[in-house]
């Protein structure tokens, strides 16, 4: 049975191409877009579009930047000898949340995942070994997600990076294994970060 309106199915069809969005979630949303005024509506596209147009990647730690350099590589009170390795940029917004972590951040855009076609190849891999080679690193931190993929990145990075004569250090498992690191509370992450063991 078709809706009354093709806009509005359009506009539903669009939401629920969102993760976690359903057929009753986008529905809804697509309801409480028509019911706002003009005005608003109008901002939050221009806001998706300034996201797309405008949002790039940093040349240094590969996370999300309005510049060519985030913010937080820009910050000269980070210390820029601890780096924080991450599976992706949105973790390193969860991180950052907690205020407790003052190093700088690597994202690899992704951990080794057979099954899924990614091999280490396909991670940012070399360019975290570049900033170790060309900078004065102590200690890098390995925040991936505590899963079989997470485990097995973390394992790899550790066998390449150990010649370098850096220190490696993987956060405590105060996360709870299959979890993801975007669904964890500040405590927690936290606790993970001060119970990081060598590897």
């Amino acid at each position: 049975m078709k809706k009354s309106s093709r806009y509005l199915e359009i506009l539903t069809k669009e939401f629920s191409r969102l993760p976690g969005i359903g057929p009753k979630s986008a529905s809804r949303l697509a309801f409480h877009i028509l019911k706002k005024p003009l005005t608003e509506v109008e901002n939050f596209a221009q806001a998706l579009l300034e996201v797309k147009q405008n949002i790039t990647t940093c040349k240094i730690c590969n996370g999300i930047s309005d510049e060519d350099i985030c913010l937080i590589c820009q910050d000269d009170n980070r210390n820029k000898s601890l780096i924080c390795v991450v599976e992706e940029a949105k973790d390193i917004l969860t991180i950052n949340s907690t205020g407790e972590f003052q190093g700088v951040f690597h994202v690899l855009g992704g951990v080794i995942s057979p099954l899924d076609g990614i091999g280490p190849e396909d991670l940012n891999i070399n360019s975290l070994i570049n900033r170790i080679n060309n900078n004065q690193i102590e200690e890098i931190i390995l925040a991936l997600n505590p899963n079989i993929e997470g485990d097995a990145t973390s394992l790899y990075l550790g066998k390449i990076l150990g010649p370098l004569e850096v220190k490696i250090t993987r956060i405590a498992h105060g996360l709870p294994v299959g979890t993801d690191l975007e669904f964890a509370d500040s405590a927690t992450i936290i606790k993970s970060l001060e119970g990081r063991q060598e590897i």
